[in-house]
């Protein structure tokens, strides 16, 4: 008897549509990013709401290379032995970050365990060329957890971001699988030691859809409250390619409504929590 594949992709719902962009900022945006070559993580990371954030003065660039130390099982970024540091970077970012007019900018790097610093030197770098540069700019920092080593987290609190986030990304019991390299706690931690090292304003972001509970959900954004995080981003996870893990489920907007509800009963200063939501979403509004 032949065997019959069985087909288990979980198919997906209306409400993970995504508008086309549009509007004339977005029009010059994408004119300037190609002709410039400039580096946004919007499009390298087929981000769903690039049209609105365009739109709204805000764009994510990626420093430390496009080549990452790490393998986790979510990520769209390559994996492999990094390039050397470009120190000319910090300088070309900025560059691009004024040429752009942007408003508010987030930075995000790869993970770059191979480097002494684990690239914390050329992160406080960027801050500062940015502010010599486009000094109108507001700044989110999505940090890598720098193996949890506080001195290197120091550097990034010292040139002062207005926000500082790093992901916590899934639920306990899935960090190993989702995150390969990373560790739950040592996430935590960093949150944590941000806050007590002075810096203002703090930031996660957790995808759902990997096969967590709902009890899992909100222990997770309890933990996070108890690092107090003044900001917290729940969205849909997408598969990138077919070599990455799949989607358990799509989790519906009525769920994600219950989560950011319980979210803001806890005390958060912001909470994001749709399917669409990115851990850039609306960044621009959680600086204040």
């Amino acid at each position: 008897m032949e065997n019959l594949i069985q087909d288990t992709t979980v198919q997906k719902p209306k409400w993970i549509r995504v508008k086309l962009p549009t509007g004339k900022n977005y029009r010059e945006l994408r004119t300037l990013v190609d002709k410039y070559k400039l580096n946004t993580i919007c499009q390298s990371g087929s981000c769903p709401n690039m049209g609105e954030c365009w739109g709204e003065g805000t764009a994510t660039f990626m420093i430390l290379g496009n080549i990452c130390t790490r393998s986790c099982g979510f990520c769209g970024v390559k994996t492999g032995k990094p390039m050397d540091v470009n120190w000319d970077e910090p300088e070309k970012v900025a560059r691009s970050i004024k040429l752009m007019k942007i408003k508010h900018a987030v930075l995000t790097s790869v993970d770059r365990d191979d480097l002494k610093d684990m690239g914390s030197i050329l992160w406080a770098e960027t801050v500062n060329a940015v502010r010599r540069i486009s000094p109108g700019t507001t700044m989110e920092t999505l940090i890598p957890d720098f193996q949890g080593i506080t001195k290197h987290i120091d550097r990034l609190v010292d040139v002062a971001p207005e926000v500082i986030s790093h992901n916590m990304e899934t639920v306990k019991r899935l960090t190993r699988e989702v995150r390969i390299q990373a560790k739950y706690e040592r996430s935590l931690e960093v949150l944590r030691y941000l806050k007590e090292a002075g810096q203002r304003r703090t930031k996660t972001g957790v995808m759902l859809g990997l096969g967590e509970t709902k009890d899992e959900v909100f222990q997770t954004i309890e933990d996070i409250r108890n690092a107090n995080v003044d900001v917290i981003t729940l969205g849909q996870y997408l598969q990138p390619t077919k070599k990455h893990l799949p989607v358990k489920k799509f989790i519906t907007p009525e769920e994600f409504d219950e989560f950011g509800d319980f979210a803001r009963s806890l005390g958060f200063r912001h909470v994001e929590s749709s399917p669409l939501v990115r851990s850039s979403y609306h960044a621009e509004k959680h600086i204040h």
